[in-house]
């Protein structure tokens, strides 16, 4: 069984930390269920054990925290949806490399919903989205913007840390840093792609393609 937990009010960094190594503690001992936690954070930076000093371009713009988690430099803040997995890989088959693709392919099915097509990208984490309307690169191919991004952990086979969707941040506090190393390419959101999506529609879509995957 999986409990959904979702928090209405800004959730602090540190407090979302605490709070999940103790759930990932309690689930590996056999003292609680798996959970999906739903969240927004105040406008914060996180780096990851991959995280390069010269990602970080504007230091001083919002705190920023270690986040002992995989992956490089990514942005949390209002209007992006956090979900935080704390589930039992153990018992999924300890494939590390599978459950990362079954994160990747969960948001895919839940952007799907909205018609919006996801894409998984040799060398580049995250799900990205293509965007025939703006300039192509330099070699003629699409432009893509990351719209999801992807970091976990695990402690005892049980995974902490997670997943965010922009849904509607201010994409211009991303400019702080190199998001997840990635100089090519830009970021965006759903509504930037011009759906009025709210964050509780990305819930039941997150909430209604879990068990499609999982």
């Amino acid at each position: 069984m999986t409990e959904w937990i979702t928090s209405q009010a800004l959730v602090p960094y540190e407090d979302a930390l605490h709070r999940m190594e103790a759930r990932a503690a309690d689930i590996a001992e056999g003292r609680a269920d798996e959970a999906i936690w739903l969240l927004e954070h105040p406008p914060l930076y996180t780096a990851g054990t991959s995280a390069r000093p010269e990602d970080l371009t504007d230091p001083d713009r919002f705190p920023v925290h270690q986040a002992r988690r995989g992956g490089q430099y990514t942005y949390h803040g209002p209007g992006q949806r956090v979900a935080y997995v704390m589930l039992d890989v153990g018992k999924r088959g300890r494939d590390v490399r599978r459950f990362v693709q079954d994160l990747e392919a969960w948001v895919i099915a839940a952007l799907a919903e909205f018609n919006v097509d996801g894409h998984i990208r040799e060398g580049r984490v995250g799900v990205w989205v293509e965007r025939p309307d703006k300039p192509p690169m330099p070699d003629g191919s699409l432009r893509e913007d990351k719209i999801a991004a992807i970091g976990i952990r695990l402690r005892k086979w049980v995974s902490f840390h997670g997943l965010s969707i922009n849904v509607e941040p201010d994409l211009s506090h991303f400019d702080g840093i190199v998001p997840c190393g990635i100089r090519e390419h830009g970021v965006t959101s759903l509504v930037d792609l011009g759906l009025p999506v709210t964050m509780e529609d990305l819930d039941v879509a997150l909430k209604r393609s879990f068990g499609q995957v999982f």
